[in-house]
């Protein structure tokens, strides 16, 4: 979240950061189908505890590379016990209990909910964002979009209720989390780095904890399962942060964030051509409303600067004003 490593990282790339975003999003939407394998052996608690282990792994390695070291701060670490629970414990688990009775599919299209709920919230809690006609009309659009997906004209006949409320609460956590890391940590100074691999590391320790209080060892490790949980850890999270953490980097965070729109359509499309999900009119309709509503709402009208009828700010004003926003941007880690 700060701007050492940021301003560290060189904006020229060997790989095309179009390539890297393409990457990006086939990472995360194939980490609902690996969630999906992941619970046909495992309870979701374990699936869980899995994937952070093996994203935190990852994010470790990079921290040991940099040369970055842990926050301080008895605040700092609450803030980010908190943070890793909204962000990472809680809706990891949650996806991953909502995918034992509804498809990968769906679990992907209630994921994409996330900037409608964060919207809504940040509307409330936070006084920068102010509503307008155009948000407000993504928000409705959004919510339109959900009632197409879950066929609400019959009754979500067919549709398991629990499975999916489990998925857009999980949906809701993340921006839940977002808002608090920036009441909480966007000024901290430590690197982004270091803070979301403290972050993943506490998220781990506390499903460390309550895995094994509700769930028994699991009758056998098969191949498949495991290595879609290794993947799921591996790739979904570590990989998938670091990936994101330079296209924000790159590109800034509105542009990366974009994303967003993407992983649905590669979640879907992977349930439906490798797991064989059905898949019926009303759910890729509704993911479309949703994903234009979802548009709407992070859209801004464009400024007085942005229409070059103010001139640009110095590079060291505009520098700043980025790094701020990097720092606003990250704790993504889905």
């Amino acid at each position: 979240m700060s701007s050492g490593v940021l301003s560290s990282l060189p904006v020229r790339r060997t790989v095309d950061w179009r390539l890297r975003f393409g990457l990006l999003s086939l990472v995360w939407g194939f980490s609902f189908l690996f969630m999906k394998v992941g619970t046909e052996a495992f309870a979701p608690l374990q699936v869980t505890l899995g994937r952070l282990v093996f994203g935190t792994a990852v994010v470790a390695v990079a921290m040991a590379v940099k040369r970055e070291r842990l926050p301080r701060g008895a605040w700092t670490w609450l803030h980010l016990a908190v943070a890793g629970l909204l962000l990472n414990a809680l809706p990891f688990s949650l996806f991953a209990f909502s995918e034992l009775t509804i498809p990968s599919s769906l679990a992907g299209i209630c994921n994409a909910t996330s900037p409608l709920w964060g919207m809504a919230l940040s509307l409330v809690a936070l006084s920068e964002d102010r509503p307008t006609r155009r948000r407000v009309a993504g928000l409705g659009i959004g919510f339109l979009g959900v009632l197409t997906v879950l066929g609400v004209w019959q009754g979500f006949d067919g549709l398991d209720v629990t499975g999916t409320a489990l998925a857009l609460l999980a949906s809701l956590s993340y921006p839940v989390g977002w808002i608090y890391v920036r009441r909480t940590l966007a000024g901290s100074g430590h690197s982004h780095l270091s803070l979301t691999g403290a972050q993943l590391g506490l998220a781990t320790l506390q499903l460390a904890v309550v895995t094994p209080l509700f769930t028994s060892m699991p009758a056998g490790f098969p191949v498949v399962p495991v290595l879609a949980v290794a993947a799921l850890g591996t790739l979904g999270t570590g990989f998938a942060f670091l990936l994101q953490y330079a296209l924000v980097a790159e590109v800034g965070p509105t542009t990366a964030q974009m994303v967003t729109y993407f992983t649905p359509v590669i979640a879907t499309a992977a349930g439906v051509v490798v797991l064989g999900e059905s898949l019926s009119w009303s759910t890729p309709v509704g993911a479309a409303i949703v994903l234009a509503g979802a548009a709407l709402t992070q859209s801004r009208p464009r400024t007085a600067t942005e229409a070059g009828k103010q001139p640009p700010r110095p590079p060291e004003h505009r520098a700043e004003r980025q790094k701020a926003t990097a720092r606003a941007a990250g704790h993504d880690g889905r």
